[in-house]
């Protein structure tokens, strides 16, 4: 049997779908992108992956901000 990550499929469609051709796009199409990236954000979240990443941000935001001083 096989099996798939429901982040993964959601990945695979927003990839699709953020690749197409930049131009005027309906609300629908435009709404639809942002319910598959947020659904994608908080399936990515709480994995070591998700919380990897979330480090990573966190550290070069402090790193900017010390930056100046």
């Amino acid at each position: 049997m096989i099996t798939i990550d429901v982040a993964v499929l959601l990945g695979i469609i927003a990839f699709f779908l953020l690749r197409r051709p930049v131009g005027p796009r309906k609300r629908v199409d435009t709404f639809f992108v942002m319910l598959v990236s947020l659904v994608l954000g908080v399936l990515i979240a709480p994995t070591p992956f998700g919380e990897g990443i979330t480090n990573v941000m966190n550290q070069l935001a402090t790193s900017i901000s010390n930056w100046g001083n």
